[in-house]
This record gives C-alpha cells, structure tokens and sequence, in this order.
C-alpha cells in the first residue's frame, strides 16, 4: 500500500498520460477535420502508437516541468521549453515509427514541415496543450490518491 502522501506509482502516471493525450489528439483531429470537411459526425482519430508516445512524453514533461518551476521560469520560457520537448519528441517517434512503417501521421502537405514528421504550424496547439498539461494534467495527476 502506498504511504497517503505519496505520488501515485509511475504507471498510474502513464496510464493517465496516455489517456488524456489521445483524448486530446481525438477530439484536434475532429475539429480540424471539421474546420475543413463540416462533417457533423466528428469522427477524430488516433493510433495505438499514440498512446506509449503521449504517456511518455507527458511523463517526461513532469520532470522538466519541476526543473522549470525550481528554477521559477515565467509561463512563456515554460512553454516553449515544453513545445521544443514536444516537437523533439513527435520528431523523434516519427522517425522510429516510419523505420518501422508505422508512421500513422504525415505532415509533408503543411508548408512548414520538417520530413513531414513535425510542422510549425502546430506550434500554437502544441504549447497550448503544454500549457494544459503543466497546469491541469501533470498537477492533478500527482495529487491523485490511491486507497485499498
């Protein structure tokens, strides 16, 4: 049994991460699918891989998020810690994922593409969901509680 005042277990942690990043994920692709198609079903749409690269991105984010608020760093040299780590990250994935032919997404048709695995013009959504996860997600996560 964990002590009360403990942290919830890393994979309690990862198994919230992973959740909440492809909730997210979905319900992005459905608006901006819509923004383009109107298609009222709004049927947003992930991948299995989706869900071990947020609980591990997140995850790691709790680490630098600690690491920034020590050091107590304003909100926007935050943020763009945390979209840099992300655009690190979804690069990286995507990389490791199209080795393996399994790169579900593919960003070559957006102007500001990087090999079609990052695009800036994802930068906004990208420390929005930053600032989310610093404030609501990982904050919230931590204070989670588990009792027998």
């Amino acid at each position: 049994m964990q002590p009360r005042d403990s942290s919830p277990s890393a994979l309690v942690r990862l198994y919230v991460y992973a959740l909440h990043g492809c909730l997210c994920e979905v319900a992005f692709t459905a608006v901006y699918d819509w923004c383009s198609t109107q298609d009222r079903r709004l049927a947003g749409h992930s991948s299995l891989w989706a869900l071990p690269m947020y609980a591990t991105a997140i995850y790691f984010m709790e680490g630098v998020r600690a690491r920034l608020l020590a050091q107590d760093q304003p909100l926007p040299v935050r943020l763009a810690a945390y979209t840099l780590f992300i655009y690190f990250w979804e690069f990286s994935w995507g990389v490791g994922l199209t080795l393996l032919g399994a790169c579900p997404w593919d960003y070559s048709a957006h102007r500001y593409n990087l090999a079609g695995l990052v695009t800036l013009e994802y930068a906004v959504p990208w420390a929005a969901a930053a600032f989310i996860a610093e404030q609501y997600v990982i904050r919230n996560t931590l204070r989670i509680r588990l009792h027998k």
